[in-house]
């Protein structure tokens, strides 16, 4: 999947423009995922040199992102030639601390991605003990 990321209160804490502590897990949440395949994109309000110094410290820490702040193939063409460029960042999964809901760690989060579910299906997991749902039987003995 393309995973698009936000860096502050996300990856670390809000301290903007300072760079916050890292919140517990997620560069190595981050290192795992890029592990498995998925391709990782920097989606950050930052900008110019503040941009810069996120991407290194990620780098620092072993992310590595396929693009910061734009699309993965933004300089591919489309089907006639022409040259692409969206504001909006094509993704399969966002991760913000914004979203509806808020963040949850960063645990939730591998466990949300590598098994494509959602918040309301992983909470609906653990409220159920992950056991799957007993089948009935349609007779009687």
């Amino acid at each position: 999947m393309i995973i698009a990321v936000d860096f502050d209160g996300t990856i670390v804490e809000h301290k903007y423009p300072a760079i916050g502590k890292e919140i517990p897990f997620a560069t190595a949440s981050l290192r795992q995922l890029m592990q498995d395949g998925h391709k990782l994109i920097l989606w950050s309000v930052r900008e110019g040199q503040l941009l810069d110094d996120a991407v290194k410290w990620c780098e620092e820490r072993g992310v590595r992102f396929y693009a910061v702040n734009s699309d993965i193939d933004e300089d591919a063409s489309d089907h006639q030639g022409t040259a692409h460029f969206s504001r909006k960042i094509k993704a399969d999964v966002f991760i913000d601390d914004r979203n509806c809901g808020g963040l949850p760690d960063w645990g939730t989060i591998y466990q949300m991605v590598t098994k494509h579910m959602t918040y309301a299906q992983y909470v609906e997991r653990l409220t159920n003990n992950n056991q799957e749902p007993k089948k009935k039987a349609w007779w009687k003995f």
